[in-house]
């Protein structure tokens, strides 16, 4: 079973603190699984925890919220090595793939050595929905606003780019964000970006933004343009759906 268009759900959120366990998956990640069709078995969920190093111990977290979720979960851990010269049937194999949070900076990194890349937009266009959070959704686009080189936001601009566009997230709890974007879509260094509070997420068929979500009662998300005759950065608010 595959979603039945490729379909990327980028966000700020995701996860929240267990009942019994550390942590539990949260509407959203709910949401990318129910994208996936899967029904009749256990969802098949993929975490890739690269840009945090992929943590033994935050892996057996997610582990526990997989079976508090009842899904079969699995790790695809670069460190040390990949489970598999098989990187592109590896992660075909599961309806969902989730990136978490951390550096994008050397997430996209490692990514590259081992050319993840081309692995995640077969399983792309082959219907497995494609999600993450923080740098789990600046990945997926052409760049976005990042502390992964130290507490000054710096814009990068070498994402995987399967959605055209740039990517804020947290742009409500962190206050550089917003005025960071904003300036690297007046200088024309990030494209029309898109972002997200905390607690939303961005739905995509294909590259088309089709919804704005979030999992809390309040924050949203927004789409900055450049405005061509001023030169300054333009944004506008999303309607959204809460999960």
């Amino acid at each position: 079973m595959a979603a039945d268009q490729p379909t990327i759900v980028a966000t700020s959120g995701g996860f929240r603190a267990g009942h019994r366990t550390n942590l539990e998956f949260h509407r959203l990640v709910h949401h990318a699984v129910d994208l996936s069709g899967v029904h009749g078995r256990k969802p098949r969920l993929c975490y890739i925890g690269t840009a945090a190093g992929d943590q033994r111990w935050f892996n057996a977290n997610i582990s526990e919220a997989g079976q508090v979720a009842g899904w079969e979960v699995s790790h695809l851990n670069l460190f040390t090595m990949p489970p598999t010269t098989d990187l592109t049937g590896w992660v075909g194999e599961h309806d969902v793939v989730w990136v978490g949070g951390g550096s994008v900076a050397n997430l996209l990194a490692v990514w590259q050595v081992h050319d993840l890349g081309s692995a995640l937009r077969t399983a792309w266009q082959d219907g497995v929905v494609l999600a993450g959070v923080s740098a789990g959704s600046i990945c997926w686009y052409q760049g976005g606003a990042t502390d992964s080189f130290g507490p000054e936001l710096r814009v990068i601009t070498n994402g995987l780019g399967f959605l055209p566009y740039g990517n804020g997230v947290h742009y409500d709890t962190e206050q550089a964000r917003r005025p960071t974007i904003h300036a690297a879509v007046a200088s024309g260094v990030l494209p029309v970006t898109h972002c997200t509070d905390d607690g939303a997420g961005l739905v995509y068929h294909g590259t088309e933004l089709v919804e704005a979500v979030s999992e809390r009662a309040t924050g949203g998300a927004y789409v900055v343009r450049r405005d061509e005759s001023s030169g300054t950065a333009q944004e506008e608010s999303l309607d959204i759906r809460r999960l």
